[in-house]
This record gives C-alpha cells, sequence and structure tokens, in this order.
C-alpha cells in the first residue's frame, strides 16, 4: 500500500494506454518507456491523483489523472535526497550538482523534511536523463509549523553561498510557498494551493484571498 501521493512525488504505472484518445504522440512515447510521471498540485476526485508527463524536450509537459489503483511505485523527493544517487552522478561539475553537494548537509541540520524536485530529481529517481548544464537545483522544505521570516532570510544567505541557481519551495499545510517570498518584506505571499494560488499574509493561516 502506498502512502497517499503529494505533489512532486513521482509515479510509476501510467501506461500510454491510459491516456486520454486527445493526449499528444509523444506522451504516449514517453510512457512507453516506463518513465515516472510527477504529482501536480490539483483537487482529484477520490480514488485518481492528479499528474503531469514529460517529455524529452523542455516544452513536453502533459497534464493528465492517474488512478491510484494503478500507482506501482511512488518515490518522494525526500526519498531522492536519502539515496545519494548525486554523489556519483557522471556530471558532479553541474554547478546543481555542487550545489546539493555544498547544501546536503546545511539542510541536514535544519531539523526538517527535505527533498530534491524538477528535473535534477526527476533524473536521480528514474534514471531518464532531464537535467543539463543550466539546470536549476530545485528543493522541496516540509513546513508543518511556521517558520520565521528572519530565519527564511538567514538560510536565503546559505543558499547565496552556494553555486548555480536554487529555488526552494515552502511546503506547509496550506500548500507551497517560495522560501524567496516569504524571506522578503512583502505583506502577502503567494501560495500554491490544491485550488489555485491565493495571496495570504500567512502561508500556515486559513485566512485567504484569491490572487
Amino acid at each position: 500500500m502506498h502512502p497517499t501521493p503529494r505533489p512532486h512525488d513521482l509515479l510509476w504505472g501510467l501506461r500510454p494506454e491510459h491516456l486520454p484518445q486527445e493526449a499528444p504522440a509523444w506522451a504516449r512515447v514517453a510512457l512507453g518507456g516506463h518513465v515516472p510521471v510527477v504529482v501536480r498540485r490539483a483537487a482529484a476526485e477520490a480514488g485518481w491523483v492528479a499528474v503531469g508527463v514529460r517529455g524529452t524536450a523542455r516544452e513536453q509537459r502533459y497534464a493528465s489523472w492517474m488512478r491510484v489503483a494503478d500507482i506501482r511505485r511512488l518515490v518522494s523527493p525526500e526519498a531522492v535526497a536519502r539515496a545519494g544517487r548525486w554523489r556519483n552522478h557522471p556530471q558532479s561539475h553541474w554547478p546543481a550538482l555542487r550545489a546539493l553537494a555544498h547544501l546536503q548537509p546545511r539542510f541536514a541540520d535544519l531539523g526538517l523534511a527535505w527533498g530534491v524536485t524538477g528535473s535534477l530529481g526527476f533524473e536521480l529517481a528514474s534514471g531518464v536523463s532531464a537535467a543539463h548544464l543550466d539546470s536549476d537545483l530545485d528543493l522541496l522544505l516540509r513546513a508543518p509549523y511556521p517558520l520565521p521570516r528572519e530565519w527564511a532570510r538567514t538560510l536565503c544567505s546559505v543558499l547565496d553561498e552556494a553555486p548555480g541557481r536554487i529555488d526552494v519551495q515552502l511546503e506547509t499545510p496550506q500548500g507551497a510557498v517560495a522560501l524567496r517570498e516569504w524571506a522578503s518584506a512583502a505583506p502577502r505571499v503567494l501560495l500554491k494551493t490544491q485550488a489555485g494560488p491565493l495571496l495570504l499574509s500567512d502561508p500556515w493561516r486559513a485566512e485567504r484571498t484569491a490572487a
């Protein structure tokens, strides 16, 4: 029994024949290679999960749906980080991989669950080439309780010491907010939720304003 899929989890089990008739040909080809799909942030009916199919080209992204019963394997961003496959990646000189090596011990000391997402996370989990020399390092940090904005600013200073471009998303119980946005002085921040983007003064509280 797999845990309930969450945004950024990678799922195996969606097959070309599961896609609707209007799905692009490249998406069927991708799934024919037994690649995983990425859980996306969208509401789904009971027994289903919203997913995205990745193609070989950057613009090849297809939003679809997957039956929970079809899930054969689930890999979370945290599992990607724990596996440590980035340590033996043949392109260790890439800025994203160098940044990951630099930040790993610092994130391990935060006391919060964290993981690797984006193209690098997809490649590390699946073995399918998806990242490249100029790829950003996308990280997810679980934030089940409120984190002070000063704390966020301090962590941003740590990110600035690492090579490459780094994007950290704070996953609160309400949704996801960019670390750098929470570290800013903006009175309201953009929170990505299952129901769409919202503007909030506090991404851990229920008082919301539609973006």
